[in-house]
């Protein structure tokens, strides 16, 4: 059973303590604990909402394999104890997370220094200027450095837990998950937060046939001129209001459920990777390998030995 430990600190966003919760619960194979120091206030918007008492203490986080910290007031120093935890935690190779404003704690803990990082974009500014050793982007929903992995504000910490979810046990299991919370699809890290509001006058006009299009032939080559034409609007205007809609580009969101529908193949069905290639639009497997080895880290045969436990591996 994989342990996963959530940390009640003193001032604790009650949203994102309960983020992991949700996701994790809602997964087999996972064993959740929320652990706390003591009794501990929640918070909503910065005021008291509600206290926390937990059966479980920092201690039972000293054996968890994934320690998640969802967000506190960025001004808030950890206490040594939680401190201590972290770097222990981190020195036995614990993958540990961060909610939005949590990822103030990781960097007071050290745990950020020379990496990269992301949190709320309205604070990103206040933890670059904090921890200048932390290459912090405001720009994205979650980053994931191996070990470490931190999310921006509040919904996104959802992702990076589908995220987790779909490393551990594959697309399959992250997409039922993601049904049980009744969430759609899991974004991508590199999609961007939504920092830009439209201007009163800008078209609102919904793109969701044109992503169920564009879902539905996959195997299909698509350019940026096919899918404008299919939304009926110049490439400019797709373009605009693609990343207002979805947070990133029409070809980049065609490859994200392109290399999607790729892992689930890959875990589900015995299919050689040629047919999986062309099933899902890369046109080849040297292709599918390049676009696996950049955004997975992995080639589609390790990718399918990790989470296939029988049937023919073909590369």
């Amino acid at each position: 059973m994989h342990v996963v430990a959530v940390l009640a600190l003193d001032g604790v966003v009650g949203f994102e303590l309960t983020i992991p919760c949700l996701v994790f619960s809602s997964t087999p194979g996972y064993e959740v604990r929320v652990c706390a120091e003591r009794s501990v206030t929640a918070t909503s918007h910065g005021q008291e909402s509600f206290r926390i008492s937990s059966r479980y203490t920092l201690k039972d986080a000293e054996n968890a394999d994934t320690l998640v910290v969802p967000g506190i007031e960025p001004g808030t120093s950890p206490s040594p104890k939680v401190l201590r935890l972290l770097r222990d935690a981190a020195a036995r190779g614990t993958r540990i997370a961060s909610v939005c404003t949590g990822a103030f704690v990781l960097a007071h803990a050290g745990l950020l220094n020379g990496r990269k990082a992301t949190t709320h974009w309205i604070v990103a500014d206040d933890l670059a200027k904090m921890f200048p050793e932390v290459t912090v982007d405001p720009s994205v929903l979650f980053i994931d450095e191996g070990q470490i992995l931190t999310s921006a504000g509040v919904a996104a910490g959802l992702d990076l837990c589908l995220h987790m979810v779909r490393l551990d046990h594959g697309a399959a299991i992250a997409a039922n998950t993601a049904r049980v919370i009744v969430m759609p699809p899991q974004r991508t890290g590199g999609q961007a937060q939504f920092i830009e509001h439209p201007e009163p006058d800008v078209d609102t006009n919904d793109l969701t046939p044109v992503l169920r299009w564009m879902q539905d032939n996959l195997d299909t080559p698509l350019t940026i001129a096919d899918i404008a034409a299919k939304a009926t609007m110049s490439t400019r205007n797709l373009s605009r209001r693609f990343r207002a809609q979805t947070g990133t580009t029409p070809l980049q969101w065609l490859l994200d459920r392109r290399l999607q529908r790729a892992r689930e193949l890959l875990e589900t069905t015995g299919l050689p990777v040629d047919r999986i290639a062309q099933t899902c639009g890369f046109g080849s497997p040297e292709t599918l390998r390049h676009h696996f080895a950049k955004h997975v880290g992995t080639t589609p045969r390790d990718y399918r030995a990790a989470f296939q436990a029988s049937g023919e591996m073909i590369s």
